[in-house]
Order: structure tokens, then C-alpha cells, then sequence
């Protein structure tokens, strides 16, 4: 494994993330692919084995559930010093006013429950899950501060929103002397290019590191089009981000990876790691191969001609996931 400051941030992390929206209880109604404590055991370990050591949740991964199986995963197979644990704050968890959003009751009522459920005293790196456009920035930013000098959070981040709403942010937080965003969790792939136009070239002046989402594009970047999976037939959000008119992208992947010998996502997440922005592309594993396939990435150097070829069938559309 490779390890890289988040940003410009004096934080370490393993240049590849655990995605843990895999983990959680499906009898809360959310992902029905997602595996429990048993199930998720084998993927926990394996990160370890690997080297990698940074793991990202959310509060509403599993409604609550996908923080308790990784608190309970740093306890039972690992140091919590040794993890460097993330998690989010902005969906709903319940209908009253600290439930959601990123209001200074939400904010502070949110760490402490995410807390509890991961069993521990500090988050490492806490982000916001998509811009609030209902609560002052002030309000956030200033909140957030205070959530970090009090200690239970050591580092700020953000998710998928507009360039300006991030600076807009990023210059809040900077007028008043209070702690900015080290990074950017945003969707970024071979099939979804769109914040390579403003978002990246804010990050790199600001210093901020990316974290990507999605970077196999909802594994479609990850196997011949077409091929049917237990997540793929139970995940419309999926639906609503790719078309059959992202085929030739996916077949530009597959004949890549076929000369060299190679898993198509592996191809696709060198793609992702060569831009100089991204720090740790997130990988949402349900499979030990996925892992596997993600570190060893961290190998592959592509051509100039490989990437031509990659990029030349992408076309302009509109960013998803906001």
C-alpha cells in the first residue's frame, strides 16, 4: 500500500479508502446487497492485510448500522490509532430538528450519536454529506469549529456540491479563523468527468485533497456492460447517474484491461489515481477481489495512448450526485 497527505492536510492516509456504505443491517430498509458483521469480516480483514487503513461511513449508512459494524470491526481486528476513520453528517436520521441538515443543533447532536455507535471518542475526519442550502454557512462552518476544538473531531471534509458553495465555504471559515476543509468526497470517474471543469482546479489552489466516490462507477467500469450483479438489480440511484449511452466507456476499459491481462478495475481506478488532485479513491467492497483489484492499481501506469483511449469516448453532461 502507498500512504499520502490528505491534501495539504499533515494527515496520512492509505491511497486507497474502504467505502463502508457495503456495511450495515438490510432489515432497516437500506441496501439490501449490504452485509452484516459475519458477512463484512472477511473485507475488514483483508483491508488490514492490504494496508488500508482509511475507512469511510456515514451517519445514515445502514440509518446508524454501517457505524456500529465498523466501530465494532475497529475493536475487534485492529488499534483505533491505527485507522483513520471517517464519517458524514447531513441526511436524515429522524424527523426532528437535529435529525438533519447542517444546522448547529444537527451538527452537534449528530457527532455525538455517530460517536456512540462507532465506540469511539474522536472521528478523524468529519464531512459534511452535500451543501445545506437551508442553513446559514456561518452557521455550519462555525459549528463544525467548534466540533473539532472540542476533540471529537480532528479533521474537516466535504461532499459533492457546486465549486462556489465550496468556496463560498472554504472563505467563511478562513475570514473568521475558523478550521477549514482538507477535502472534497466527489463523484469522479471515467463515466463522470464534470468536476475536472471548476471543482479540481479549486481543490489544487485551496490544497484540498479529493476522495472520490463512486470511482468505478457503480461497478460499471468494473465488468463487461451488461453483466448483472446482486448490487446492480438493487441500486436505482445507480439508474439515475449512468445510461446505455456510457457502453462505449466501459468498452474502452474492457479492451484496455484485456492487453494487459488484467481486471478492468484495476484500469479504471489507475485512470482515477493518475490525476494529481485525488488522494484516495473510495472503494465500496462486498467482494475480497475488490480490494485486491484496488490496490493493486496502485501498480498499473497507463500509456499516453491507453489514455486517449480511455478518455475519447466521454462525453459533457451534468454533474450527478449533488
Amino acid at each position: 500500500m502507498h500512504y499520502t497527505r490528505l491534501g495539504n492536510s499533515g494527515l496520512t492516509v492509505s491511497r486507497v479508502a474502504l467505502g463502508c456504505m457495503s456495511f450495515g443491517d438490510t432489515s432497516r430498509g437500506f441496501n439490501a446487497w449490504a452485509l452484516d458483521d459475519a458477512a463484512a469480516e472477511p473485507i475488514f480483514r483483508q483491508a488490514l492485510d492490504l494496508g488500508i487503513t482509511f475507512w469511510d461511513t456515514a451517519n445514515v449508512y445502514g440509518f446508524g448500522t454501517s457505524e456500529e459494524i465498523v466501530g465494532r470491526a475497529i475493536h475487534k481486528y485492529t488499534r483505533r490509532e491505527d485507522i483513520v476513520l471517517a464519517t458524514k453528517v447531513r441526511f436524515p436520521m429522524h424527523d426532528g430538528p437535529g435529525g438533519k441538515g447542517l444546522s448547529r443543533k444537527a451538527i452537534m447532536e449528530q457527532i455525538d450519536a455517530s460517536l456512540t455507535r462507532l465506540g469511539t471518542e474522536y472521528v478523524d475526519l468529519y464531512q459534511i454529506h452535500r451543501f445545506d442550502p437551508d442553513t446559514p454557512v456561518e452557521e455550519t462552518m462555525e459549528a463544525l469549529h467548534d466540533v473539532v476544538k472540542s476533540g471529537k473531531v480532528r479533521y474537516l471534509g466535504a461532499s459533492s456540491m457546486w465549486a462556489w458553495q465550496f468556496a463560498k465555504m472554504q472563505y467563511t471559515a478562513q475570514l473568521h479563523g475558523w478550521t477549514k476543509f482538507v477535502s472534497m468526497q466527489n463523484q469522479y470517474s471515467l463515466m463522470q468527468r464534470e468536476e475536472e471543469r471548476e471543482m479540481f482546479g479549486l481543490l489544487a489552489d485551496q490544497g484540498v485533497g479529493s476522495i472520490p466516490w463512486s470511482p468505478l462507477a457503480k461497478g460499471r467500469l468494473a465488468r463487461p456492460w451488461g453483466t448483472r450483479t446482486a448490487r446492480a438489480g438493487n441500486d436505482p440511484i445507480a439508474e439515475q447517474f449512468f445510461s446505455d449511452d456510457d457502453k462505449p466507456i466501459a468498452d474502452a476499459v474492457q479492451q484496455v484491461a484485456d492487453a494487459r491481462g488484467v481486471p478492468m478495475a484495476r484500469v479504471a481506478l489507475a485512470w482515477v489515481l493518475r490525476n494529481p488532485v485525488v488522494t484516495a479513491p473510495i472503494v465500496g467492497a462486498t467482494k475480497e477481489h475488490h480490494l485486491a483489484d484496488a490496490a493493486a492499481a496502485l501498480d498499473i501506469t497507463l500509456t499516453d495512448e491507453e489514455v486517449r483511449a480511455l478518455e475519447a469516448q466521454y462525453t459533457p453532461r451534468e454533474p450527478t450526485g449533488y
